[in-house]
């Protein structure tokens, strides 16, 4: 059995594991548990009713946080000519075409999204087996026209979500400095996400457990329905 340390175990003594709270109750507690020298990051995670094993189950979306993740991120696109001048005036960290492609083939890996307009997808594809789950998706929203929309969303808080083999799907919802009112606006727009992603083959209760934690801090439980009531609102 794991080992926690002081921190930690000062942290449970604050809250009640077995409970589940709403999401508001749940953002207020996580600020009393995060204690740590750094800022951490919060985490959500999401049991759902699924099959992992059926590929037509699959869970995966993207969602704007109204508040932000807190992250900076570091976005690469793939784009020529105009669409290409529009992408850095948005804040691209890195815009190329071929140059760039031969840049991540020899080893490049500072970025943390990659978008792509659909005419460069004949060349980004030879770097998908490289790349794997990295790889620009039209279902994840990162190949598209407006490739400075894209940019500007990734840096203002949208983020990805796909569901693992376990059947969970994780996020972050935001960082520790946030207001706890932030963190369950955070929660409820991504639980919103989820919800209306769930696919037509799933049967029974979609959303089946939801816990939000702090990095160095114990997972505090979320009322699956109370979260659902907050998301639809």
């Amino acid at each position: 059995m794991a080992k926690h340390g002081k921190r930690y175990r000062s942290a449970v003594e604050k809250i009640k594991l077995s409970e589940s709270l709403s999401p508001q109750q749940a953002a207020a507690a996580l600020k009393e548990t995060a204690s740590a020298k750094f800022d951490e990051t919060i985490d959500a995670a999401v049991r759902l009713g699924v099959d992992a094993k059926k590929g037509e189950q699959m869970v995966r979306g993207i969602v704007a946080l109204p508040h932000g993740s807190g992250k900076k991120v570091r976005v690469a696109v793939f784009a020529r000519g105009e669409r290409a001048s529009d992408a850095e005036q948005a804040g691209a960290d890195v815009v190329g075409a071929e140059d760039l492609v031969q840049r991540i083939d020899q080893g490049w890996k500072e970025f943390d999204v990659l978008v792509a307009t659909r005419d460069m997808m004949p060349i980004v594809g030879r770097l998908g087996k490289k790349l794997g789950p990295r790889m620009p998706n039209p279902k994840s929203g990162t190949v598209a026209e407006d490739v400075a929309k894209v940019v500007r969303d990734l840096k203002g808080g949208r983020i990805e979500f796909r569901m693992d083999k376990a059947g969970i799907v994780h996020a972050p919802i935001g960082k520790a400095s946030f207001p706890a009112e932030h963190l369950a606006e955070n929660l409820s727009a991504f639980i919103a996400a989820v919800s209306r992603a769930r696919p037509p083959s799933a049967k029974g209760q979609f959303i089946k457990r939801i816990s939000i934690s702090a990095t160095m801090g114990p997972s505090i439980a979320v009322d699956p329905g109370l979260a659902l009531e907050s998301a639809e609102r």
